[in-house]
């Protein structure tokens, strides 16, 4: 077995011996499976550039530069080739390490950093991880950065640990925010990075169906090459079943359509897979080498009521037909787990080199019933957790970190687990990437460490590692972050955007959200404001803007639930007072027509600093679907206050009446 040797310089020698830290210990994620203090005489001083060694890793450098550079440590320097190093590489042997395979060992003693990794699948990772915990060992005192005296015995729990990123839904990511992506996914030992793509490849016979985003094949190649650097894996997840509305919606392939215009290609028409083989082709040639192409299959609810019956056999032998387009790739195939479930019976048709992804998405007690029963009929799987974070204005905390918990530990503890497909999703085209780190860094340590995540003290730890900073803001807004979702559970819990963009006049909603504490609600998200509103951490501040924008949401939220009821109530009252007190009732509709005028003016507050955080990371043409929501939103307040100024003028002022609130609201424009 092959083992690579990181080995630092001597910095400086000590007569006496020093405490071995220079603070508090350092946050690492994910944690390694064992760390411990070791006697010396002296830290690790980072008072001027690390020299590393021609050969070393290129993407575990650049990351530690990034890193470094951004806390304000010296950057660390390659050396030329054959001049003396700080960091230097060489092989060894050593005996087999524990867990899958890719073990490194890290000694920070008397002025040195020794890391032994191993490399048993020729493929450098575990030296790359190593690095990912180096660049996260500073820590600083007024003495200056330095690194602690440490030993670190470390391996991943899982093999693979993937991150499935929705790129279909609306939030396409630029090229290099693409790139941003794939590099702090590394930074968390996350491997393999699997975009989901429905119409994202630019087919040269249809390229209309990938307008107005999409990555032609040299694009998807360039992104495969760039991922390979930092030791992750993309890993193409191009739909073949359903979910193929995108393309059957164009007349030209519409005919593949089992229902007319629909949602899943017919199995049972030749034609499906003349158009799905050269796509999936193009798909692998893009990509490849590549252990895994992701095939969807998930959701066929379409199957047997067209012209297609619905029964095993046929679900297994699309999956074959498809899989068949990877032949010769190396490649093994991928499919969702859901119709499976469903029918247990197609097991037995699939081709035992499928690999299962089993995603549950809820806080069950135990997610073993989906995935014994893949395992007891011989094929290999991943569990697949998710972010919790489609249709919310922020993640939904206590369920993600909970659902990840427990099926990434049912799925250590089953046989045939190959390791974690964290998924995220972007189902209303709205939510932000950059709002699910925490979920995802939740995932990413869950599926490394041997231990759980101490969720008492994950924010604080999340917070350190990602910002960058000691500083107890972060932490402490995250956690009001993720109370400010469970302050808006009812049963059913409505999806928070529908929530934040339905008519707050609706007495259907108001009914609900006089069950809310909606000033707790506000009081939290203002907090956050307060803490966030001039906030710069060193590392990913623009995670820390859209906690901000998140906050400044759910407090608009809560306004505008609150202004459903007050405007009301203040047209309630010009009506009682109607009759005996011009006065209170001319005030009282102005009230009314004002707070209109506040839902109007909160929302064109907010929708250009979503326009900016959306553009940080995605391209323009999802966003005008986004705006347009807002300005009609916009519009709906500017037309209820002229409602209301027309009944004050029209029917107050000229009559002496008032129609009812009813009729003032619901009356066509």
């Amino acid at each position: 077995m092959r083992w690579l040797l990181v080995a630092a310089f001597v910095l400086t020698s000590a007569s006496a011996a020093v405490p071995s830290a220079a603070g508090a210990a350092p946050a690492l994620v994910p944690a390694p499976q064992r760390l411990e203090p070791v006697p010396c005489r002296t830290p690790v001083a980072l008072d001027r550039p690390l020299r590393f060694a021609a050969g070393t890793d290129p993407g575990g450098f650049a990351i530690v530069r990034e890193r470094w550079t951004a806390l304000g440590i010296p950057a660390p320097v390659l050396a030329a080739p054959g001049a003396p190093a700080d960091v230097r590489v060489q092989l060894a042997q050593f005996s087999a390490p524990p867990g899958p395979g890719d073990r490194y060992v890290l000694r920070a003693a008397d002025g040195n950093v020794l890391v032994s990794a191993a490399n048993d699948r020729g493929t450098g990772e575990a030296g790359f991880d190593a690095l990912m915990t180096l660049a996260q060992l500073p820590e600083r005192s007024p003495h200056g950065w330095s690194i602690a005296c440490t030993r670190i015995d470390d391996f991943p729990a899982m093999r693979w640990r993937i991150v499935s990123d929705d790129v279909s839904r609306g939030p396409f990511p630029t090229l290099r925010y693409a790139e941003e992506r794939i590099r702090t996914l590394a930074s968390l030992k996350i491997n393999g990075w699997s975009p989901y793509m429905e119409n994202v490849v630019v087919d040269p016979r249809y390229p209309f169906v990938a307008s107005p985003n999409g990555w032609t094949a040299v694009q998807l190649h360039a992104l495969a090459q760039y991922a390979r650097r930092f030791h992750v894996t993309l890993i193409p997840e191009q739909q073949s079943f359903s979910h193929m509305h995108e393309a059957l919606k164009w007349e030209e392939l519409a005919p593949l359509a089992e229902l007319p215009h629909g949602y899943l290609v017919s199995e049972s028409d030749p034609r499906t897979y003349a158009y799905l083989g050269p796509l999936l082709r193009e798909v692998v040639d893009a990509t490849k080498p590549t252990p895994f192409v992701h095939l969807g299959a998930d959701e066929p609810v379409d199957l047997g009521r067209g012209r297609t019956p619905r029964t095993p056999q046929v679900f297994a032998d699309h999956v074959a037909r498809a899989a068949s387009f990877l032949a010769g790739s190396g490649a093994r195939p991928m499919i969702w787990d859901d119709a499976l479930q469903q029918d247990p019976r197609i097991l037995a048709l699939l081709p035992k080199n499928t690999v299962i992804v089993t995603w549950h998405y809820g806080d069950e007690a135990s997610f073993r019933r989906y995935i014994d029963p893949i395992a007891d009929a011989g094929f290999e799987q991943l569990v697949a957790p998710g972010a919790s974070n489609w249709t919310e204005i922020y993640p939904d905390l206590t369920t993600a970190y909970a659902n990840v918990a427990r099926l990434v530990a049912d799925g250590k503890a089953a046989r045939g687990v190959l390791g974690m497909f964290m998924t995220d999703w972007h189902d209303d085209g709205e939510t932000l990437y950059e709002a699910t780190w925490p979920a995802l860094a939740y995932a990413a340590a869950t599926a490394w460490q041997t231990t759980p995540v101490d969720d008492a003290t994950w924010h604080a730890t999340f917070a350190r590692a990602f910002f960058g900073t000691d500083d107890p803001r972060y932490a402490r807004d995250l956690d009001a972050l993720r109370a400010m979702r469970d302050l808006l559970r009812t049963k059913p819990s409505d999806p928070v955007d529908y929530v934040f963009w339905h008519d707050p006049f609706d007495p259907r909603l108001q009914a609900r959200a006089g069950k809310l504490d909606l000033a707790a609600l506000r009081d939290r998200a203002e907090s956050v404001l307060t803490d966030l509103w001039s906030a710069r951490p060193p590392l990913h501040a623009q995670a820390a803007r859209v906690m901000k924008l998140a906050a400044l949401r759910y407090d608009a939220l809560g306004r505008r639930l609150q202004i459903g009821k007050e405007a009301h109530d203040d047209y309630a009252e010009a009506a009682a007072h109607a009759k005996d007190d011009d006065t209170l009732a001319y005030r009282d509709l102005y009230l009314a027509k004002y707070l209109c005028w506040e839902l109007r003016d909160e929302l064109t507050q907010i929708q250009p600093l979503y326009a900016a955080a959306w553009r940080y990371e995605s391209t323009e043409p999802g966003l005008a679907r986004v705006v347009v929501r807002y300005r009609a939103a916009e519009a709906g307040a500017q037309r209820d206050a002229d409602r209301i100024d027309a009944a004050t003028r029209e029917d107050r002022l000229r009559a002496g009446t008032l129609p009812s609130w009813d009729t003032v609201i619901s009356s066509e424009p």
